[in-house]
């Protein structure tokens, strides 16, 4: 009797043990929440941290000359075996005067505002000394900022999650896991590349740093001649006005004098009427005093 038990439970283990090997080779449907897979894949990862810290930078300061000072910061990053990714001067006019300086031509004084930007790339371990060296340029430091940003586990996370997909490729490489669809497999793939290149990234941002300058100087004077663009001084002298004035005065009263010779039938005819009335207003009144 013992004896067919034992058979029985040998059996019973040796199905439990087939069944399981089964189940570890069945297809995936369509996804990747393997967790058998996941978890083998973190524990074969070093999750030792890997310190993975960003430096940026940025300074605003006063100096003699922007554009000068614009070159010798683009000398210096040239120097470190940096990278110029921005240079920009602009000058905005302020204020404008205007004098008279001939009869055709003004003097006009601007006043201007100068400014300079630049965005730099530098190797972190040169940032301090590239910092010191821009303040020395500068007349003044109205404001400067270090900041440090700490991607140590976006690195490790990126890292293990490229681990873990890596290790589910070569399950179904293997034939362990079967994805059914394969745009499955190039979402996969496509992810493991984003996350390939985030890390190349964070190495970068961790190689060099990013620093931000803005700089301006004393607002500058500007002076040129300039023609005269108001018409109203350009009239004639007083004297030269007044002989034509004289001269187009005389030109009208020829003119009314022309225009009189035209319409002297209405004038005789505004005449003789006159004329009549007065007459037969002054008969009117002899009769009155006769009666």
């Amino acid at each position: 009797m013992k004896s067919k038990i034992s058979i029985l439970l040998l059996a019973i283990v040796t199905l439990l043990v087939a069944c399981k090997g089964k189940r570890n080779n069945e297809e995936l449907p369509g996804s990747f929440n393997n967790s058998t897979a996941d978890s083998a894949a973190v524990t074969d990862v070093d999750t030792s941290p890997v310190s993975k810290l960003v430096k940026t930078a940025s300074m605003q300061f006063k100096v003699k000359s922007v554009e000068q000072t614009g070159r010798q910061i683009a000398e210096l990053t040239k120097n470190i075996n940096g990278l110029v990714m921005r240079n920009k001067i602009s000058a905005s006019k302020e204020r404008t005067s205007q004098a008279r300086k001939s009869g055709d031509s003004v003097l006009q004084v601007s006043t201007f505002n100068t400014t300079g930007e630049m965005t730099v790339k530098i190797p972190t371990v040169k940032l301090d000394d590239f910092m010191s060296a821009v303040a020395k340029m500068s007349l003044y430091v109205s404001d400067r900022e270090t900041n440090i940003t700490d991607k140590s586990l976006d690195y490790l996370s990126a890292r293990l999650k490229l681990q873990s997909r890596q290790d589910l490729i070569n399950r179904q490489k293997k034939g362990k896991v079967i994805i059914k669809n394969p745009a499955n497999v190039v979402a996969l793939t496509d992810e493991m590349i984003d996350q390939q290149v985030g890390n190349r990234q964070i190495d970068d941002e961790v190689k060099n740093s990013i620093v931000t300058l803005s700089f301006y100087q004393n607002n500058t004077i500007f002076k040129e001649i300039v023609v005269n663009d108001d018409p109203s001084t350009y009239k004639p002298p007083f004297f030269k006005r007044m002989v034509d004035n004289f001269s187009d005065g005389w030109t009208l009263f020829g003119e009314m004098l022309l225009a009189l010779v035209n319409i002297w039938m209405f004038i005789a005819a505004a005449i003789v009427a006159w004329l009549l009335i007065r007459r037969y207003k002054s008969n009117k009144a002899a009769i009155l005093v006769k009666s």
